[in-house]
């Protein structure tokens, strides 16, 4: 009863259908044997002694009648049961019939709506048909769709212009700083004061821009999709690294091969693979290492690996959410970089792994759908 309880909805209306026409049949089966008297007793109830020949012969003729009666009686109960029996099973077949054909509008919205994405809901159902149960239903999910439409596209304009209105104050001000400090024979307080606004200023920038990429690729549609080499963005953010990997003396392997590449927005890509390569260097120690490797089967992995401290497992989860650092860090971390990269990977129909190294530092492996890149 749990298994059929907890099965399909086709699974339950056939059972129920079968249910209801074997006891509607076996209802009618009986109304049917009791009103053609049932099976009569055909045993002689005991012929007086004094009896002529004309009752006995009538009586011999009522008893023929009788077993004529009882066996016919007997003949149409098995042929009822047999039929019962029969058309039992042709019920579970009627019924299963019966169960996909009224269901099946319910299997047609179900597919639609899960080929609805964050990127296509602009799409709808528009099922057509009489006013019942399904199409109720069906434009239920159609005005859901529309307010989450609405809501998705005032998200979009709000990370477009928060970029635009936060930006423009961080110019003044860094305009207004150089100002300052252009000026002849600057106190050295005015000096170390902007010096210090500087930073505090690139992180507030920083930041900001942490927050679009991640805006973008979590509601954001990959309009500029190609083929896009990892290894080359490897080489690329490694570059741009290399003066904190000399001042670390970092070892850093890298083991990319040509063929590492995948399809998607080439900025959203670099910068996946820039902030994976970033944690690796900023959050290691001095003298430390970072081994880089690619691999391609039926996917791409971008995998990178560090040495350090031992850490939590449950500590490392956390990192792909926004804010998140290990061991409360705080200083030059914004929280974002490794969310940024969850998110990417998502909006790429890949996946981001974070694992703790048994003998200390962490490894982010990155799977990303594979593609080939032009020559």
């Amino acid at each position: 009863m749990s298994r059929l309880r907890n099965g399909t909805v086709g699974a339950r209306f056939t059972v129920l259908y079968a249910v209801v026409f074997l006891v509607s049949g076996a209802g009618l089966l009986l109304l049917t044997f009791l009103l053609s008297g049932g099976i009569r007793d055909t045993a002689p109830a005991g012929s007086p002694p004094a009896q002529g020949a004309a009752q006995q012969q009538i009586q011999q003729l009522q008893n023929q009648l009788n077993e004529v009666h009882t066996q016919q009686a007997r003949q149409l109960l098995a042929g009822s049961l047999l039929a019962l029996v029969v058309m039992a099973v042709v019920s579970l077949l009627v019924g299963r019939v019966l169960a996909r054909r009224v269901l099946r509008p319910l299997r047609t919205i179900t597919s639609a709506t899960r080929r609805i994405s964050a990127d296509s809901l602009d799409r709808r159902l528009a099922v057509t048909g009489p006013a019942d149960e399904v199409k109720g239903l069906a434009d239920t999910i159609d005005e859901l769709l529309e307010r989450l439409e609405v809501s998705f596209a005032a998200q979009r304009r709000f990370a477009a212009n928060a970029s635009h209105e936060l930006r423009t104050p961080l110019t003044t001000m860094r305009a207004s700083l150089d100002v300052a400090v252009a000026k002849p024979d600057p106190a050295a307080s005015t000096v170390a004061l902007a010096d210090r606004l500087r930073v505090q200023l690139d992180r507030v920038d920083h930041l900001l821009d942490g927050f679009l990429v991640l805006a973008r690729a979590q509601h954001g549609a990959l309009a500029d999709s190609a083929p896009v080499g990892l290894g080359e963005l490897v080489e690329g953010a490694l570059r741009d690294l290399s003066g904190e990997v000399r001042a670390k003396g970092l070892n850093v392997v890298v083991d990319v091969p040509p063929g590492t590449a995948t399809q998607g927005s080439p900025a959203l890509l670099a910068r996946l693979v820039g902030n994976v390569v970033d944690n690796a260097v900023t959050h290691n120690e001095a003298g430390g290492w970072v081994r880089i490797t690619g691999s391609v089967s039926e996917r791409t992995a971008l995998v990178v690996e560090t040495g350090g401290a031992v850490f939590e497992q449950r500590e490392v989860d956390r990192l792909a959410q926004p804010f998140e650092r290990l061991g409360g860090e705080r200083i030059g971390s914004s929280g974002l970089g490794l969310s940024i990269v969850a998110a990417i990977a998502t909006a790429h129909g890949g996946r981001l792994d974070l694992l703790a190294r048994p003998k200390g530092g962490l490894r982010v492996s990155v799977t990303l759908p594979a593609a080939e890149v032009p020559a």
